[in-house]
């Protein structure tokens, strides 16, 4: 397989700037993966097709105020995006700068703090900060808005680039699928005998940065730690027990499962991950799945087209793109069973 086997034309006027003005006023494109065809929603219409003793999987992750701007010593501008705490005072980051920083080198930051660069990680450069990073980020930091977003976070941002059910601090990008669901709309599903429950992935910034090789086999994906606990352990075998659908919000709750499951059994799971999914992979406990677009050659659209297919995803895709559907992190929803 080759990337440019996961390819599509997108006009950019269709990848979706900001949110809709009410998280459910989203469109929602229904693909029947048996039948490789589509039908045009809206995201309202969920509950319509769920059924009584279904089982949603949400992942509950919370966006931090990941990134923020500096300077390097020699004055030279830099931005950091932080892709995981490792302590009080230490992370791996992302820095842009007109020059790579060197080991020594100290960034300076706002409010009086400063980060030293101790070393580089392959992407990502570990630095030692001044003060405890957790609080200075919620006072100086920035929500992390993906990079095809052409603009600087807004306060709006803070609110719509969270979910309404995000409870665990770590991730750099939020869990997009999840992005659509209001209180309103989970008390709906719940009131029909719809049950859910939650598993943990912090969402890294490797999950945009495009394959290297063309060759897919040749990749490997940026860890990325996550928790599945006992309770939803057994809430997803008690479903698939009780011939009800394991429905999975967003391709980061699909991998979180899938990895506490890859020798066919569902366990408790707390770690890092580098499952990698691409056509020709053996889901173990995934019935349909609730997502975003994703980007041209990107893993997560391949994990997609592992799930339904190849070819009826990207037929799905050119659809969307006929019927002008809105793209990425605040565009519309699929529903893939």
């Amino acid at each position: 397989m080759q990337a440019s086997d996961f390819d599509y034309s997108l006009p950019d006027e269709l990848i979706a700037q900001y949110p809709t003005a009410e998280r459910g006023a989203s469109r929602l494109l229904v693909v029947d993966s048996t039948e490789s065809s589509q039908s045009d929603r809206r995201f309202s219409d969920l509950p319509s097709l769920l059924k009584t003793g279904d089982l949603l999987v949400f992942n509950d992750t919370r966006v931090i105020r990941a990134r923020l701007i500096g300077t390097k010593d020699t004055g030279g501008r830099v931005e950091i995006l932080i892709e995981r705490i490792l302590s009080g005072k230490t992370a791996l980051a992302q820095v842009r700068a007109s020059k790579s920083p060197k080991p020594d080198t100290s960034l300076i930051l706002a409010g009086g703090n400063s980060a030293r660069v101790i070393g580089r990680e392959k992407d990502f450069y570990h630095l030692e900060f001044e003060l405890p990073i957790e609080p200075y980020l919620c006072e100086y930091g920035e929500i992390p808005l993906p990079p095809y977003l052409n603009r600087d976070a807004e306060p709006a941002d803070v609110d719509r680039y969270q979910t309404v059910y995000a409870k665990r601090d770590g991730a750099v990008a939020a869990p997009t699928a999840g992005l659509h669901f209001d209180e309103d709309m989970l008390r709906a599903i719940e009131k029909m005998g719809v049950r859910h429950c939650f598993v943990t992935l912090h969402v890294g910034a490797g999950t945009f940065q495009p394959l290297r090789e063309e060759n897919i086999e040749s990749n490997r994906l940026h860890a990325e730690w996550l928790i599945v606990d006992e309770q939803t352990c057994y809430e997803v075998t008690r479903t698939r027990q009780e011939s009800g659908r394991v429905i999975a919000v967003g391709t980061t709750s699909v991998r979180a499962l899938e990895s506490a499951s890859v020798d066919g059994e569902l366990r408790p799971f707390d770690g890092d991950t580098e499952l990698f999914i691409l056509p020709g992979y053996r889901f173990n406990c995934v019935d349909a799945m609730i997502t975003n677009f994703h980007l041209p050659q990107s893993s997560l659209l391949m994990l997609v087209a592992a799930f339904a297919g190849t070819d009826c995803i990207l037929d799905a895709y050119r659809h969307a793109v006929k019927e002008r559907y809105r793209f990425f992190s605040y565009g519309d929803a699929m529903f893939i069973s």
